[in-house]
């Protein structure tokens, strides 16, 4: 795949802090000098596969707000494809800064459930979950064509036994179908209860969280991933706490001696949104620095 060219690529799951910037430019978009400083921490943190830095709003937020049929949280007519792409633009700004940046979506069935329904046009959630699908679709097509390495789908509602896995698994495929590029799944949280339906869905690489789960590296164990690829969460995205290099080269040895360095990326196990910007550029730090350690043995 295109985004292997090196064992051990380091990469993100998405978000960063919202750093503000101020200043005259600020006022046509609050938001900009936010994107532009997660981008640069990124690359100078030297990460392989960057994001935009999904600042401009939670992840159910940022892609509801612009889709039709959906006013503030509630649903409130037939779901539909949106007029324009939802994260492109900034996209497109972290691509002209770095060669290779991931796409992220939010996935279907965690939007579907941060939503409330109040029309007659869905009778329950199954049915909204597929008509996110299919916008959602559209804005996968929308990021692969503006160049990004892979489109990440974020499903953290797969884990809890909250949602239907076989209409998620439904909605993934659709998403993933529409693309010839990588498609990765990232499902945080502990898989022991939904392994075998998650590993079912077709996509290309699938993220999981280790550092904080590290009960996952005994669910995987023996599974077949089929040759895909996985997303090595190796960082605690929930600590403050800055980890350093020697623990992370553990956490990513365990991974290596169960998975094999050539079939792993390296990156947190979530995004890093909730915490204080110097201590996620400091984990993202550490995170290449115990990669760049690693890969010579390699």
């Amino acid at each position: 795949m295109n985004f292997i060219t090196k064992v051990l690529p380091t990469t993100v799951v998405g978000s960063y802090p919202v750093v503000r910037a101020g200043g005259l430019r600020s006022l046509l978009d609050p938001l900009r000098g936010a994107v532009e400083t997660a981008v640069a921490d990124q690359v100078r943190a030297g990460v392989d596969i960057i994001s935009d830095g999904q600042v401009r709003g939670d992840m159910i937020t940022a892609f509801v707000s612009r889709l039709p049929g959906i006013k503030g949280q509630s649903v409130v007519g037939r779901v539909q494809p949106p007029a324009n792409p939802l994260t492109v633009a900034d996209t497109k700004y972290a691509l002209s800064q770095h060669s290779r940046v991931k796409g992220i979506i939010t996935g279907p069935s965690t939007l579907a459930h941060g939503l409330r329904i109040e029309t007659p046009n869905y009778r329950g959630r199954e049915e909204l979950v597929l008509d996110l699908a299919q916008a959602l679709a559209t804005e996968a097509r929308a990021l692969e064509a503006a160049g990004v390495t892979m489109v990440q789908i974020d499903e953290p509602i797969l884990s809890t036994g909250a949602a239907d896995l076989a209409v998620g698994r439904q909605a993934v495929d659709l998403i993933a179908s529409v693309l010839r590029i990588p498609s990765c799944l990232h499902v945080c949280g502990n898989l022991g209860e939904v392994v075998d339906e998650v590993l079912k869905i077709q996509v290309s690489v699938f993220d999981f969280e280790f550092s904080e789960n590290q009960e996952n590296l005994e669910v995987l164990s023996g599974k077949d991933l089929r040759g895909r690829p996985i997303g090595y969460g190796c960082i605690a995205s929930a600590d403050p706490g800055v980890e350093s290099v020697e623990t992370v080269e553990k956490r990513l040895q365990k991974g290596i001696d169960l998975f094999g360095a050539e079939n792993m990326l390296v990156d947190p196990d979530c995004g890093l949104r909730m915490l204080e910007r110097e201590v996620a550029f400091q984990k993202l730090s550490t995170m290449t620095k115990a990669a760049d350690r690693l890969r010579p043995e390699y």
